[in-house]
């Protein structure tokens, strides 16, 4: 059985970069046989700073794609050393449904870092949902000049990066389903 393992992109600016990377990473995860996958992007889960998350239509419908996961993606750029706002609205829809299960996580960067600071930061959330982020990491570096025009990675080395990610994903991710489904 396919483990259910959706992409997050945790930026819905207009122009963004990360698109490019999710991309990339969506084509790389479309490789493997063993997972079932969807773009999950923030700009369809947008609330309102006063919306209550608990009955909100939007966090029902992220609720079941939450319940369903076996683990996660995060693909998100770094904004001021942290992670968008937005990412952190939606993630907080939700507490216990994210609870046991792994996720991997992304940073894009028009920097030479390329997102180390906001996943960090990411991390610690995901440790408090009661997550297992994964020590591997992809760090899309110098997102601008990375990707041309057509949203092709001029690095294959990408290509290595994010397999080895999706090693580790998946070994946790069968892991923890085995353990949850015990309980």
């Amino acid at each position: 059985m396919k483990l259910y393992i959706p992409l997050i992109l945790g930026t819905g600016r207009e122009g963004r970069y990360s698109e490019k990377a999710v991309n990339f990473v969506l084509g790389e995860i479309r490789k493997r046989p063993e997972i079932e996958t969807e773009l999950i992007d923030v700009r369809d889960y947008r609330l309102t700073a006063t919306d209550n998350t608990e009955t909100s239509p939007t966090a029902k419908k992220f609720e079941e794609k939450v319940l369903k996961a076996d683990g996660f993606i995060i693909v998100s750029p770094e904004y001021n050393h942290s992670y968008p706002g937005e990412l952190k609205m939606m993630l907080d829809m939700l507490f216990e449904q994210y609870a046991k299960k792994p996720v991997a996580i992304c940073g894009v960067s028009a920097g030479m870092l390329g997102g180390v600071r906001m996943v960090e930061q990411l991390r610690l959330v995901m440790i408090e949902f009661h997550m297992v982020p994964i020590h591997n990491a992809v760090y899309f570096s110098s997102v601008k000049s990375l990707f041309d025009d057509n949203g092709v990675i001029k690095d294959q080395s990408y290509g290595l990066k994010v397999q080895k990610l999706l090693d580790e994903l998946v070994w946790y991710a069968e892991a923890l389903k085995k353990a949850r489904n015990k309980n």
